[in-house]
């Protein structure tokens, strides 16, 4: 079964990113899906997994902590991706130790 929603976040800087990401982790019940990537010329992209208002939630919230400090390139969400997509999504996904 595919995945309920995909979000993806791209900015220029992977400090920027690193702060859009914790604050997608924090703010919704969504998984990384693989780890951060380094796409060239400063892009950096992490993808994000989970139910449709979760990862919407989570995308809003991470591309605006990611502006505050630097350039937010793309933020998008799609709902109900076709099976086809999970061939070029990251296979691995973080796992986050349980909060306290």
């Amino acid at each position: 079964m595919a995945k309920q929603a995909v979000g993806l976040l791209e900015t220029r800087g992977l400090a920027c990113l690193v702060v859009g990401v914790d604050a997608m982790l924090k703010s919704a019940n969504i998984e990384l899906a693989g780890p951060m990537k380094q796409v060239g010329s400063a892009l950096c992209n992490a993808v994000i997994t989970g139910d449709v208002a979760a990862v919407k939630a989570a995308i809003d919230t991470g591309a605006a902590a990611a502006s505050a400090c630097g350039e937010v390139v793309s933020a998008h969400v799609i709902a109900r991706p076709d099976d086809a997509v999970d061939g070029v999504l990251p296979k691995e996904t973080v796992t986050r130790a349980p909060r306290k």
